[in-house]
């Protein structure tokens, strides 16, 4: 059952998948069908899910849980992986590849290759303060309060010391 993404509870579980540009907004306008079916469809052995999905930052997309009202299964959650493995097909976007990391440099998301962190970091380019989108954080309230947040704020923090 499709609930839309700011009516899910605090405590909603969420997933975060980066993709690795920015999505145009003509790719997300084509994208919003599938992810709303895609909620309304999910479920988990034969009980329907609560869930929502949507893209944030034009470069995220988060799905989010209800758990209240039904958790969700291995079963199921392979089930989300192949559909973000299709909205990767449709949209010609890799979200599910993890080596990049997100932060919120001059109004924009910037990528980084985990490589250059030290050396963006040692320029200055990065600081303990430059805001990161920290994605595996697992409950939309933690989306809400701290997603960007100050890198020297996330498990970053040894680099910042």
């Amino acid at each position: 059952m499709y609930v839309p993404f700011e009516q899910l509870p605090p405590t909603a579980r969420i997933w975060i998948y980066q993709a690795n540009h920015p999505l145009t907004a003509a790719e997300q306008a084509a994208v919003q069908p599938t992810l709303h079916r895609f909620a309304d469809e999910w479920t988990s052995h034969g009980r329907t899910l609560a869930a929502s999905a949507v893209v944030l930052h034009d470069q995220f997309l988060v799905i989010g849980l209800d758990e209240g009202v039904a958790d969700a299964s291995g079963c199921s959650i392979d089930a989300s992986v192949r559909f973000v493995q299709s909205v990767e097909q449709q949209l010609g976007v890799e979200l599910l590849e993890k080596s990049k990391l997100a932060f919120w440099v001059d109004g924009h998301v910037t990528l980084l290759d985990r490589k250059q962190l030290g050396p963006a970091i040692a320029a200055g380019t990065l600081s303990a303060e430059t805001p990161y989108f920290d994605n595996t954080i697992g409950q939309r309230q933690q989306l809400l309060e701290r997603w960007p947040a100050p890198a020297a704020d996330t498990w970053l923090t040894r680099y910042f010391v």
